[in-house]
């Protein structure tokens, strides 16, 4: 017997004894932290060895430092970043560095070098148990005496046969290795890291489907194994009788109702409408805040509803697996028509919870699809994890041209938007951060990466009260159209600021795969006047936010887009998103990314660059 075994014994009759209760994991979602792995190899001679050593583990500290400050999480964790004992020159110091990994977790890896190195014997290291569905990259140094592109193609050329997708990066000039990595290869570093860090957070969470098909929106129909195999999301779903429930139990936290009720009524300006109305004002917008917290604690769990102490004081019977939630990072609302026909709507609820703050302050979003729309959650939580900011999902609502704008309103804005517009609004999942310009709140924010942007915020309290207030001041809270909603609600109404960069972005589902469509642009700024008409002539209680298509008309756009709903985000992402999507093997049907940003694995070369052929070779990543 393997001495070994007896220190790992695990004493079942202790464990027996111990009480459940709502186990703390130190984030909001129990999950292990992303791990990147910085493998440095290196010619294995003696002598050829020594002579690299030095400057090998160098290349490693660089990367790993540029990783570990510009690398976070929408909570504003870092990612881990672990390196092998040893350099890898062979099988065996492969495997050692193997053994390493599985223990630390890794799920991506990063190797680095500056000379040769036997690349074929290093799939040592990639070989183990589940690192076929590690993500790989690979730096050469470009140095004429230092040949770390002949290995980056040697090894590039081994992934390729074996059918392991491996990101290459060189730079395109001669580097001098006594100063900083050069900007080519940081960004090429960085985008890789940020992907796949998303690809390792959200696998293993959730997907919770509250409710089922709203109105028949294909969107809404969950597709689990679609969820499982590409993104390795597990689905959860409730019936939304569960919400009535837990409202009529008083299963919630009651001094946080208050303390949200006095939060939104200080704060938000509210237009309850007149006439007969299915609630009074207070009672509605508490309704509408139980819904909040009630959807929040399903997907996040909640661990006052675990004890019995607070349950006792407030009046309900506290139950440690009621608390748990779904451990969901992504959720949708069916919300129409089963449930609104009879109670206030998720306007509220989709609104908070989506942006960047509530009444218990700055926090990152919870992401909610609006009617249940899996397929535009899918792109909300990618673009979250790789901005690490809210996400604004939209009704593509209506294409106006110059002509159609100048025929209604009589105003020429030939020069604002000469290819027209996008009229983007929806009645409750617009984060209300989109209600300003958040890049503009940095200091030189412009000049900035939108993942910087996202970090000096969350450094900076500051600039957290300066969003939230100026969110809150610029929104207000509009009764619910009854032939709509006949069971009330309020909807959130801001008008998005112009000049912002702005990525949009559409998951959609052909038969069994999945595709994506990813298109960059910017809001603009309409005369009031204009603004005003197309608002009153479409719904002037939502929140509306008009955008312009880089390289294409408003028209291309909304012929070619896949669906009536999309999702957008603060920032150029659209490199991102290619990036991330072959790391998945989801396939990019429509995109306006410029050639050069485009970032995918040298086996797709091998395909001529076509994105379907090699993404239909792979296979999703977790099939």
């Amino acid at each position: 017997m393997n001495s070994s075994l007896a220190t790992e014994r695990i004493d079942f009759a202790e464990r027996s004894k111990t009480k459940r209760g709502f186990a703390p994991c130190g984030r909001s979602l129990v999950g292990h932290v992303p791990t990147i792995a910085i493998t440095p190899v290196a010619d294995g001679r003696t002598g050829a060895y020594e002579s690299n050593v030095e400057g090998t583990w160098r290349m490693v500290e660089k990367v790993s430092r540029l990783i570990r400050e510009h690398v976070k999480l929408p909570d504003g964790t870092p990612v881990r970043v672990v390196a092998p004992p040893e350099i890898v020159y062979g099988p065996r110091t492969g495997a050692l560095a193997q053994e390493a990994y599985l223990r630390e977790g890794v799920s991506a890896n990063i190797w680095v070098s500056r000379s040769w190195s036997y690349s074929d014997e290093l799939m040592s290291a990639c070989q183990g148990l589940g690192s076929s569905e590690w993500l790989q990259a690979a730096y050469g140094l470009n140095q004429t005496d230092r040949p770390g592109a002949v290995w980056l193609k040697a090894f590039c050329a081994a992934m390729d046969e074996k059918l392991r997708p491996i990101f290459s990066i060189y730079n395109p000039d001669l580097e001098a290795e006594d100063g900083d990595l050069p900007l080519y290869v940081q960004d090429r570093l960085l985008r890789f890291a940020r992907c796949a860090a998303a690809v390792a957070e959200m696998r293993g969470k959730n997907y919770l489907s509250l409710g089922g098909v709203s109105m028949g929106i294909i969107g809404s129909d969950v597709r689990r194994n679609i969820m499982l195999n590409y993104l390795g999301l597990g689905t959860v779903s409730v019936d939304m009788v569960t919400i009535k429930g837990r409202i009529d139990q008083g299963f919630y936290d009651h001094d946080e109702l208050e303390r949200a009720f006095k939060y939104m009524k200080k704060n938000f300006r509210f237009v309850f409408g007149t006439g007969k109305r299915p609630y009074p004002p207070d009672k509605l917008l508490r309704l509408c805040l139980l819904i909040t917290m009630i959807t929040r604690d399903l997907m996040a769990g909640n661990p006052k509803l675990a004890d019995g102490k607070v349950g006792r004081r407030q009046g309900f019977q506290a139950d440690v697996e009621r608390a748990q939630g779904a451990n969901a990072i992504l959720a949708g609302t069916q919300g129409q028509r089963q449930w609104t026909d009879l109670y206030p709507n998720f306007d509220v609820a989709e609104s908070i919870l989506n942006s960047s703050f509530d009444w218990n302050g700055f926090r990152p979003a919870y992401l909610v699809a609006t009617e249940n729309d899996s397929k535009n959650g899918i792109g909300m939580l990618v673009a979250n994890l790789v901005t690490g900011l809210p996400q604004l999902f939209a009704d593509i609502r209506t294409n106006w041209t110059v002509a159609s704008i100048r025929q209604a309103t009589g105003q020429d804005i030939s020069t604002i938007a000469p290819r027209g517009f996008i009229d983007k609004r929806n009645s409750g999942a617009g984060a209300l951060d989109y209600a300003l310009d958040i890049i503009a709140l940095v200091k030189d924010g412009k000049n900035m990466s939108i993942q910087d942007v996202a970090a000096a915020i969350r450094a900076d309290r500051a600039l957290q009260d300066k969003l939230t207030s100026a969110a809150t001041e610029r929104t207000t809270y509009m009764r619910a159209a009854l032939e709509y909603f006949p069971g009330d609600g309020l909807s959130s109404h801001y008008r998005t600021p112009g000049g912002i960069p702005l990525t949009a972005y559409r998951y959609n589902v052909v038969g069994d795969k999945l595709t994506c469509s990813v298109v960059e642009g910017a809001t603009i700024e309409l005369p009031q006047e204009v603004a005003d008409h197309v608002s009153r002539v479409t719904d002037p209680t939502w929140p509306e936010t008009y955008w312009a298509p880089r390289g294409m008309s408003s028209f291309e756009y909304m012929s070619r887009i896949g669906p009536n709903h999309d999702g957008n985000s603060f920032g150029l992402i659209g490199a991102d998103f290619l990036t991330l999507n072959a790391m998945l093997r989801i396939p990019v049907d429509m995109h306006n990314v410029p050639a050069d940003q485009i970032f995918r694995p040298t086996l797709w070369d091998r395909f001529g660059g076509d994105d379907f052929r090699a993404c239909d070779t792979l296979g999703p990543l977790y099939q």
